[in-house]
């Protein structure tokens, strides 16, 4: 139903032991009156024979939700976002750059969460002036959006499958790399700009400070939005809090667990006060591997005393994500 509200709450449980350990002491009293009253609908999981699946569940949920291409790794993120702030983006294709630290090690190479760089503004816009030059020899215009995500505007970006961020984070980059004929561009560009970058001014102030290198970059969110895409109205969009993902990414599961405890006493809150008033409501929750959905129309005499008489634990429920 368009006029339902929608809660989809990403990382709401975890595979990890720790991460289970953490769900066991989870107490989320608002989370568990709304599961007695909506009834259990979609469930939505990585595909079993694909190791290295380009999205989320969560991201796939909100890419259907906002009516943009779902298969993993081609939903036009960058161009949404910029056409959301009240950008023109067109029938071009964007895309999210966004400066990284590849850790070598003997085996592999391992994304660092480029959140732990803490890139402050001089040292992003000095590297930014550094780089663009070899983007645009590729076709690729650069746009700088943030220390920490600059966007990317080219044809190359058009149908190039890429993988989400969080995907990569602490994982091996390379089975998660475009490997098209479309991105050797990329793939060569990447080697050029861990050259550039090895003994840049930027980096070498860096490591005097005892700070790592900001040494390769990851690009997400490639494609076009079609032409007469629109923003999505003010509400239409499902409410996405961000409290839970830092600290899933980080396994810092003591942060987590007070971050649920915030959106319980906020989002779930909120959200079960429209579905007494209304009847109306619809929760997602996700993991980094499965995401199952929950709704209700109005509700009838049975489902409500039902509801007086049932009430599974958060945790039981979390345990199946």
């Amino acid at each position: 139903m368009p006029d339902t509200p929608h809660l989809l709450i990403p990382y709401a449980a975890s595979h990890s032991p720790a991460g289970r350990a953490a769900l066991e002491s989870l107490r989320l009293p608002n989370l568990e009156r709304l599961l007695a009253r909506l009834a259990p609908g979609e469930t939505l999981a990585d595909d079993p024979e694909d190791a290295h699946p380009l999205a989320l569940p969560h991201e796939r949920v909100l890419a259907r939700a906002l009516g943009l291409d779902e298969r993993p790794g081609h939903t036009p993120w960058a161009a949404q976002q910029l056409l959301a702030s009240g950008g023109q983006p067109g029938s071009e294709a964007w895309a999210w750059i966004t400066p990284c630290h590849w850790q070598v090690g003997m085996d592999s190479v391992t994304l660092a969460d480029p959140a732990a760089l803490q890139l402050d503004e001089a040292e992003a816009h000095a590297l930014f002036a550094a780089m663009a030059p070899y983007f645009a020899e590729d076709g690729l215009a650069l746009q700088f959006q943030s220390p920490g995500r600059w966007l990317a505007r080219g044809e190359l970006l058009r149908e190039l499958p890429t993988a989400s961020l969080d995907r990569v984070i602490g994982q091996n980059v390379k089975p998660w790399l475009p490997a098209t004929r479309a991105a050797r561009p990329l793939q060569r560009l990447q080697s050029e700009m861990q050259m550039l970058l090895y003994t840049h001014p930027v980096n070498e102030a860096r490591a005097a400070r005892g700070l790592a290198a900001v040494n390769a970059f990851w690009i997400s969110g490639a494609g076009a939005l079609p032409a007469e895409a629109v923003a999505p109205p003010p509400g239409a969009a499902p409410i996405v809090p961000e409290d839970l993902r830092e600290a899933a990414l980080r396994e810092n599961w003591p942060a987590w667990a007070q971050a649920w405890q915030r959106i319980d006493g906020q989002e779930c809150a909120q959200l079960l006060a429209t579905l007494e008033r209304s009847g109306l409501a619809r929760l997602t929750l996700a993991s980094e591997h499965r995401a199952r959905s929950f709704g209700a129309g109005q509700a009838g005499l049975v489902t409500r005393l039902t509801a007086l008489l049932r009430r599974p634990s958060a945790a039981s429920v979390l345990a199946l994500l």
